[in-house]
């Protein structure tokens, strides 16, 4: 039995699309926080914990790569929560940045923050504590809304996302239009998806260089409005892409009058022929120019062999275009497309070619940008960014499987296409006598005759698609065309969702500095144990103090400390403290002061961690009276 479509089963399907577009894109925004940090703290002077005797003369902080700081990028809080700081941060040596303390430092715990920029555009925040002299109460309190996380935040993202698909859609379906379907560049509905990309696109990076002076610095929303902070936008890298970016649309917006007016209009062979070679190379410089945006401003642009990175994410970014835009516009030219336009066998064979040319493109630049991004097969499991992209890897494999299936319903579809394309013998010979009755019956009123033939021309309309929607065949790769759509749909929200987060060989390279410098995770179990050697400076001094808490979780665990001396035995000193901080949430420091059980041990029940997340554990050791030291971890509890 042969099933038909209706125009309601058309907007159906694409009611699905859209409710699919919006799920995917709260979700994203749903699960988005901070921006994670692709330039990681790697070391500092004083380091994180210590108790120096005198005060430095300053601050230095080393990165895994290349930051962007302002003025007040890196300060220095005293007890008070004063700054104490003097004059800008200066670049020592490319990856340490250092400013310079006022005089006269009291004792006490100080406080120091960071707020930068990483090389490929995502803010990194963070601070630390070292005492001079010996530890104090400090009274610093969180800055305020994170820097990428928040309101802020969640709108940049989408407008990423936006951006991206904006890009695709302008991309694809023009490039549909050139290379699959010419006749398409006629069809409202092809000329509404293209031209409504281009809107997107425009109005999304407007958006982001809006939003970006807030994004990288205060994470405020009343910020995004300051005219100071655009102006220090459009001094960056990152600024001077979203501005060449517009620059590039404006060419877009040419390409486009061109490609849905003056070409639709031309007749003659060589003619279009000679216009369709131009809008060829003038779309593929105005795309190229517009992937470069990207690429010049984010991942590709730093770490291992940028000079090659940098084309092959552009080759990336296009063929991407190519498929999942195509895609797109193949979509609305089998459900939108006018009966008397309608969308030929051959022209979707012709995409096929062009999206298995894609795919193709996309495998060897995935596969390069993969090893780039990882470097070892281990950071695809031990990284969000690894496990993300497998998913991404999965999304490919289903939307090619998928694309396999449209494949024979576009085999299927060629004879079937040739037969709904003309119309029966029957049929032409009833119309042909229907019209020559008409003409005898409307000879003498030519407003009679005008109407009749638009009535004839409509029920041919109406009577071709029925034909065309009728096809099983049609109908068919219809479905696989519109799941294809939905996966496409998911994989650009895993993409964006890529480019925010920290490469693997990053987040690996930073893991492996901040447990050389003190942080430590729960282990699987449950229960989480903690070495920190100390040295108060003092004869007898050094040792080292083991934290055990379980079972790590929110709520009450039970605390024990263990203080050994270097070669082992108990060590039995006068006092031990302890204090939970949670500097994301600003909750902290929590005291505890365990109760002493026999030598070298120490025990405290009923310890209350009110939520999850990365506590930083602080422990002091006194061994005298006048000799202690603080020393500290960080540590995933919950």
């Amino acid at each position: 039995m042969t099933r038909t479509t209706t125009p309601e089963g058309h907007r159906r399907g694409l009611r699905i699309l859209v409710l699919l577009f919006l799920a995917v894109t709260g979700a994203l925004l749903a699960g988005a926080g901070p921006a994670s940090a692709h330039a990681a703290l790697t070391g500092s002077d004083p380091a994180q914990g210590v108790v120096v005797k005198q005060a430095p003369s300053q601050v230095s902080l080393t990165f895994s790569e290349k930051v962007a700081m302002n003025d007040d990028s890196l300060r220095v809080l005293d007890p008070r929560g004063k700054p104490v700081q003097s004059g800008k941060p200066a670049d020592v040596s490319g990856t340490t940045y250092a400013v310079r303390l006022k005089g006269s430092l009291g004792k006490g715990t100080y406080t120091v923050t960071y707020q930068v920029v990483s090389a490929d555009s995502h803010p990194v925040s963070g601070a630390y504590t070292f005492s001079i002299g010996a530890p104090s109460q400090t009274v610093v309190s969180g800055t305020g809304p994170v820097a990428g996380g928040g309101l802020v935040g969640a709108l940049y993202a989408f407008g990423r996302y936006a951006s991206y698909a904006g890009f695709i859609v302008l991309a694809g379906g023009a490039a549909f239009v050139l290379a699959c379907w010419q006749r398409g560049a006629g069809v409202r509905a092809l000329q509404r998806l293209v031209v409504g990309g281009w809107l997107t696109l425009t109005g999304a990076t407007l958006w982001l260089l809006l939003l970006r002076g807030s994004y990288t610095t205060s994470g405020k929303f009343a910020d995004v409005f300051d005219l100071g902070l655009l102006g220090q936008v459009l001094q960056t890298k990152t600024g001077a892409a979203l501005i060449s970016r517009l620059l590039l649309l404006a060419a877009a917006a040419l390409f486009i009058a061109v490609l849905f007016g003056a070409y639709t209009k031309r007749e003659e062979d060589e003619e279009k022929r000679d216009l369709t070679f131009g809008l060829a190379i003038g779309g593929v410089v105005v795309a190229a120019g517009l992937a470069t945006s990207w690429a010049m401003a984010e991942h590709a642009s730093v770490g291992l062999q940028p000079g090659i990175a940098m084309p092959v994410d552009v080759v990336h970014l296009l063929a991407v275009a190519a498929w999942l835009g195509g895609l797109t516009a193949l979509l609305v030219a089998l459900y939108r497309a006018p009966a008397e336009t309608p969308l030929e066998a051959v022209a979707v064979r012709r995409f096929s070619r062009l999206a298995f040319g894609s795919v193709v493109a996309l495998v060897v630049t995935g596969t390069y940008q993969s090893w780039r991004q990882l470097g070892s097969w281990s950071a695809f499991t031990d990284t969000r960014y690894g496990q993300l992209l497998l998913v991404k890897i999965g999304l490919v494999a289903l939307l090619i499987a998928i694309a396999s299936t449209s494949r024979r319903w576009t085999g299927r579809l060629v004879d079937s296409c040739a037969v709904t394309a003309e119309t029966p013998e029957k049929e032409r010979v009833g119309s042909g006598a229907a019209k020559q009755s008409a003409k005898g019956r409307t000879s003498g009123d030519p407003r009679r005759a005008e109407q009749l033939a638009r009535q004839r021309a409509a029920m041919d309309a109406a009577r071709q698609k029925r034909l065309r929607d009728g096809d099983t065949n049609r109908f068919g790769l219809r479905r696989s065309v519109l799941a294809e759509a939905g996966v496409a749909v998911v994989l650009l929200a895993v993409t964006t969702w890529l480019t925010q987060t920290e490469p693997g060989r990053t987040e690996l390279e930073a893991k492996a500095a901040t447990s050389s410098t003190g942080s430590a995770a729960a282990p699987s179990n449950g229960a989480l144990t903690l070495d920190m050697p100390f040295d108060t400076g003092g004869t007898d001094g050094k040792g080292v103090v083991s934290i055990d808490l379980d079972p790590a979780r929110v709520g009450a665990n039970e605390m024990h400390v263990y203080v050994q001396r270097p070669n082992g035995r108990a060590f039995d000193i006068p006092e031990v403290k302890v204090s939970f901080t949670l500097e994301t949430k600003k909750i902290g420091p929590l005291p505890v002061t365990p109760d002493h059980i026999t030598t070298g041990h120490w025990s405290a029940s009923g310890v209350q961690i009110p939520m999850a997340g990365d506590w930083k554990i602080a422990v002091t050791v006194r061994t005298s009276d006048i000799d202690q030291a603080t020393v500290s971890k960080n540590a995933q509890i919950g």
